[in-house]
């Protein structure tokens, strides 16, 4: 199988998860038969979020473009990103190297178009919203995003589940804010905040749900094995 290279540690628990979820998607008796990761885990990256409102002047992209190189040298044959908002870099990332860069939108906003839905609700950092990360991809193919009108609800749920907090608590915040989304006109609910995604259990099974990481995390397995 071909490995794959990923940029993380931007949230270490999130890149735990996508390791997890890709142990959880390979069947083997002896453990030959499990994906190939190589992992570059930074997490001294400056924050991506607080750029958008000028309260860092750091800039994360040379950074993410030399973890790129790295794993490229390490002989990754294609490079994944779990944290979404870091995707306001991916041009960079992507030419940074010759190999492949599976972006976690693009395969997102394919999974939601599949779906049949075109008003989708994005549960999603602000930072999102502010980089138009979704902007261009959904409007090739048909799709409206959805945006919460206050997005101080959101922020605070990320912000709490970045610290570890799994409570019950958290989980009916994420029910109440999915539920204010679908109240403002959207038909599927997107968990585009990887952050967010141990969460999405907590969502009601009637409700159309798609989770970022998990089609990040399929489209590794689908590279790995071709």
């Amino acid at each position: 199988m071909k490995p794959v290279g990923i940029l993380g540690g931007m949230v270490p628990q999130t890149t735990v998860l996508v390791m997890q979820k890709l142990l959880s998607a390979t069947q083997t008796q002896d453990g030959s038969n499990h994906i190939p990761l190589i992992l570059n885990h930074n997490p001294q990256l400056p924050p991506r979020v607080t750029l958008v409102d000028g309260d860092d002047d750091r800039e994360p992209m040379p950074a993410l473009m030399s973890m790129a190189q790295d794993l490229e040298r390490a002989g990754a044959q294609a490079l994944a990103m779990p944290n979404v908002e870091a995707h306001h870099y991916s041009l960079a990332v992507s030419h940074a190297t010759t190999l492949p860069f599976l972006d976690i939108i693009e395969f997102s906003a394919t999974q939601v178009q599949a779906s049949g839905a075109n008003k989708i609700g994005l549960l999603a950092a602000p930072a999102c919203r502010t980089f138009e990360l979704f902007d261009a991809i959904f409007d090739a193919k048909g799709l409206t995003p959805v945006w919460l009108k206050d997005e101080l609800g959101v922020s605070n749920l990320i912000a709490a589940a970045k610290s570890g907090n799994q409570s019950a608590d958290l989980e009916q915040n994420l029910q109440a804010i999915a539920n204010d989304l679908l109240d403002q006109g959207a038909e599927h609910i997107l968990v585009a905040n990887t952050e967010l995604s141990p969460l999405q259990g907590a969502l009601p099974n009637d409700m159309p749900t798609t989770d970022s990481l998990t089609c990040l995390c399929n489209a590794i397995v689908t590279f790995a094995k071709s």
